[in-house]
C-alpha cells in the first residue's frame, strides 16, 4: 500500500529523533505534508532538508502553550489545514521514587508528558472544528501508562493520565468527527533510553543494541521494538483506515503488557549500570 495519507496535513511533535522521526518520515512517504516539531534544531533542520517541500521543521517547546498554538497555526499557514495531530514528544522526566519526589520534579514531568498532550489536543480540536472537518489526534502513551513498575513514578503517573485525556477527548469531540487515540509502546530502541541513563547520544545505538541482548529475550515476542513499528501504528490511527476507532489505547509492545511486567524497572537500571561500567 502507498498513499495512505494523500492530501493530509500532520503535525508530529518530538519529530527530530526516535519514534517521532520515524513517524514523520513514514507520513511523508505516505503522501502527507508534515510539520515536524521539536527543540533539536540541528536534527530538525536536517529532517527538513531531507524532505524539502513536504516537511517543515518548527522549533517547538511542548511545555509552552503559545508554542503549541503557534505550531498548529504554522501547519495551517504552510499547508492550508490540519488533519492529524501526533502528540509524541517526551522524555523520562524526574527519576525519583515517590518517597523522594519533589513537587517541582513531578510538575515538570507532567508538563512535558501530560500537559503537552492536553494542549496539543486542545489546539488541534479547535482547528478541526474551525475547518468543519474530521481530524485524528494520536498520542504516545506507554506500557507504563497501563501497568506499574515499568518506569519511575512521575513518568508512570503522567503516562496513565494520557489515557484519561484520550477518553475525555473522544467523548467531547466525537460529534465533530474528531477521533482521539493513543499508542502504548513497550520497550523501543530509541535515543530516549540512552538519555534516561545519561548515556551519550553518540552511543545511543550501541546502548540500544546492548539492551537488546540483555532484555530482548524476556519479551513475549523475543525482542525489543523499533521506532518504525510505532510509526506504523500512528499511521493507521491517523489515516482513514481507522475511521471508526476512537477512545482506545493501543499497546504496541510485543505482548509485554499481556503478561506481568515483573522486574523490568530494576532490570533496565541494572543493564544501564553494566553498560556504563564497561
Amino acid at each position: 500500500m502507498s498513499g495512505r495519507l494523500d492530501g493530509k496535513v500532520a503535525i508530529v511533535t518530538g519529530a527530530a529523533s526516535g519514534i517521532g522521526r520515524a513517524t514523520a518520515e513514514l507520513f511523508v512517504a505516505e503522501g502527507a505534508k508534515v510539520v515536524a516539531a521539536d527543540i533539536s534544531d540541528e536534527q530538525g533542520a536536517a529532517l527538513q532538508r531531507a524532505h524539502e517541500g513536504n516537511l517543515v521543521y518548527v522549533h517547538t517547546d511542548v511545555t509552552s502553550e503559545s508554542d503549541i498554538e503557534a505550531v498548529v497555526e504554522r501547519a495551517v499557514s504552510e499547508f492550508g489545514k490540519l488533519d492529524i495531530m501526533f502528540n509524541n514528544a517526551g522524555a523520562q522526566g524526574d527519576p525519583a521514587p515517590i518517597a523522594e519526589l519533589t513537587a517541582d520534579g513531578f510538575d515538570k514531568t507532567l508538563a512535558l508528558l501530560t500537559r503537552s498532550v492536553v494542549l496539543g489536543t486542545k489546539f488541534a480540536a479547535r482547528q478541526f472544528i474551525a475547518q468543519g472537518t474530521p481530524g485524528s489526534i494520536v498520542n504516545t502513551a506507554s506500557a507504563a501508562g497501563l501497568q506499574g513498575n515499568w518506569s519511575a513514578p512521575s513518568y508512570t503517573i503522567a503516562k496513565h493520565a494520557i489515557v484519561g485525556v484520550v477518553r475525555q477527548a473522544a467523548s467531547e469531540f466525537g460529534a465533530h468527527g474528531i477521533r482521539s487515540n493513543a499508542i502504548a509502546p513497550g520497550i523501543i530502541r530509541t535515543p530516549i533510553m540512552a538519555r534516561s541513563f545519561g548515556i551519550p547520544l553518540d552511543e545511543a545505538e550501541e546502548f540500544s543494541a546492548f539492551l537488546e541482548t540483555k532484555l530482548g529475550a524476556g519479551q513475549p515476542i523475543g525482542r525489543l521494538g523499533l521506532p518504525e513499528e510505532i510509526a506504523e501504528a500512528a499511521l493507521w490511527l491517523g489515516s482513514d483506515a481507522s475511521s471508526f476507532v476512537t477512545g482506545i489505547v493501543l499497546p504496541v509492545d510485543g505482548g509485554a503488557t499481556s503478561i506481568y511486567a515483573g522486574s523490568f524497572a530494576t532490570d533496565v537500571v541494572a543493564a544501564a549500570s553494566e553498560y556504563s561500567a564497561r
